[in-house]
């Protein structure tokens, strides 16, 4: 494993490669670090592929700027498309889990003629509507708590977070998992409470984590703290403004979807099934695989299925 800084103008992305080859860049969500693609490094590197795992801007060993604006969409796309530029002569395969798949969704529709193809985990690919999914999400959850809202207001859940933060992961990373509750990150609570509040401390955690993976994240966060990455949730509004020219366009380039069963994202709308309608603003979706129970870290829950499902989709391509 080699780790190569990419450069986006003022921002340094530290960035895994291993591996030669056809490219593959992975974008991890929150909160995590380019460390949650460790098996499908192994697994695709082994078979003949460049794969580059990228920490997020925020995140890691990469640039952490304090503004909300330097999380927008159209910021972390262009991340993408210089690791892309960098690492794999302006082409590549895109795999992205939680945040990064609409990262790598949006990079396919900003810049296709980069993306060879580009495979979503967790997150279907849903284009920009006639409100902001924080405006539907006000709406849908008037009165209860939604994590995406209690991170809106600046500095709170930095500090519920900071406070503990072995625990605040380990608590987060079970209660979306398919060990934890049933989409125990959608239960009913006050609009006041804190995310963690009623959550399980699960010891020890289960066996697709060990301690000493665990301490990778933990160790992470304890050095570059938690406001980068929750500005990609107060930069939803600027989404809106920005993407306003993709409204409603489909992503073009070959498709697929991978998530787990228990994943509380397939329920963040009541009464729709997120996961039955994945490929429907692709115009050339390849399938989806829906991974049997287990939750929202289903490349870290599920090694070998996501990876087996991944192998499927890049032979159709």
């Amino acid at each position: 494993m080699d780790f190569v800084t990419v450069h986006n103008g003022p921002i340094a992305l530290n960035v895994a490669v291993k591996g030669e080859g056809k490219l593959i860049v992975c974008v991890h969500g929150f909160p995590e670090l380019w460390y949650s693609w460790r098996h499908q490094i192994d697994r695709f590197s082994a078979r003949g592929y460049r794969v580059a795992a990228l920490d997020v801007r925020g995140y890691g060993g990469s640039s952490k700027p304090s503004e909300i604006s330097a999380y927008s969409m159209r910021n972390l796309t262009a991340d993408v498309a210089a690791v892309i530029d960098r690492l794999g002569n302006g082409a590549a395969v895109l795999f992205g889990h939680d945040w990064g798949a609409p990262i790598v969704w949006n990079t396919a529709l900003i810049y296709p003629e980069k993306v060879t193809a580009v495979a979503g985990l967790s997150v279907p690919y849903v284009p920009r509507g006639e409100r902001s999914f924080i405006k539907l999400a006000r709406s849908i959850y008037a009165g209860r708590f939604f994590y995406q809202l209690y991170f809106q207001q600046e500095g709170v859940a930095e500090a519920e977070f900071e406070s503990d933060i072995p625990t605040a992961l380990r608590k987060l990373y079970f209660a979306a998992s398919g060990d934890g509750p049933l989409d125990a990150l959608l239960a009913m609570k006050p609009a006041d409470a804190k995310l963690l509040d009623g959550m399980a401390d699960p010891r020890p955690f289960p066996a697709w984590m060990s301690e000493a993976e665990l301490k990778v994240y933990a160790d992470a966060f304890q050095a570059g703290g938690f406001r980068g990455p929750l500005n990609r949730y107060r930069a939803q509004e600027i989404d809106f403004v920005d993407l306003a020219d993709y409204a409603g366009k489909p992503v073009t380039r070959p498709s697929f979807f991978i998530a787990g069963e228990r994943d509380p994202v397939r329920r963040f709308i009541p009464g729709l099934d997120l996961y039955q309608i994945a490929g429907a603003a692709c115009s050339d979706f390849r399938g989806s695989v829906i991974v049997p129970r287990v939750g929202h870290w289903v490349q870290q829950e599920a090694p070998d299925a996501t990876n087996t499902a991944l192998e499927g989709f890049l032979g159709q391509i």
